[in-house]
């Protein structure tokens, strides 16, 4: 029979030495697919997903109308939610002190809550947490801005807080600051 030379041994073999046919190597990679996937499985068991971030809030039903509860103006920080990411906030009653117009974030709201929680503090035997905010979202505000407040609540550690609608008197101050 006949044999087909396939290696490279330059021509005819005039001279030159001739080679002997290398087998082609084969390698097994079952094993090694094997591990992979045991590895995998290993590294998806023991890894922790990443927590869902969600905050209990309680909201009270609406169907029932019960009276609203009295709040100590002393002790009271209303937060009205504007458009543009501005806020609007006062002590005590509306109309009886002067609103100041803020933004968001830690030179802004957060300062006014943990500053006005200390002045309630000084004048309440020390304690910071008798401070109540009381939150007002009006209709230009948006969902974002009702969530950085509430992340504000969580920072500065306020443990009495509520979102209630919005007055026309506060709607019309909102208004005035071009806010709204």
């Amino acid at each position: 029979m006949a044999e087909l030379d396939t290696s490279s041994g330059g021509g005819k073999h005039k001279g030159g030495k001739i080679r002997s046919k290398k087998a082609s190597t084969r390698v097994d990679l079952t094993a090694m697919v094997d591990l992979a996937f045991l590895l995998i499985t290993f590294f998806m068991y023991t890894t922790t997903l990443q927590k869902p971030k969600a905050m209990d809030l309680a909201m009270p039903d609406n169907s029932v109308k019960t009276s609203q509860l009295p709040i100590a103006a002393s002790r009271s920080m209303t937060i009205l939610l504007g458009s543009h990411n501005k806020v609007e906030w006062y002590m005590g009653e509306a109309g009886k002190s002067a609103p100041t117009v803020d933004n968001y974030g830690k030179d802004g709201l957060r300062k006014a809550i943990i500053e006005n929680a200390k002045k309630v503090a000084d004048t309440h035997n020390g304690d910071e947490k008798l401070m109540e905010v009381v939150i007002k979202p009006s209709d230009k505000s948006t969902y974002e801005n009702l969530v950085a407040v509430l992340d504000e609540m969580k920072i500065t550690n306020v443990q009495i807080y509520a979102i209630v609608k919005i007055t026309q008197m506060e709607i019309d101050d909102l208004k005035k600051n071009s806010i709204y």
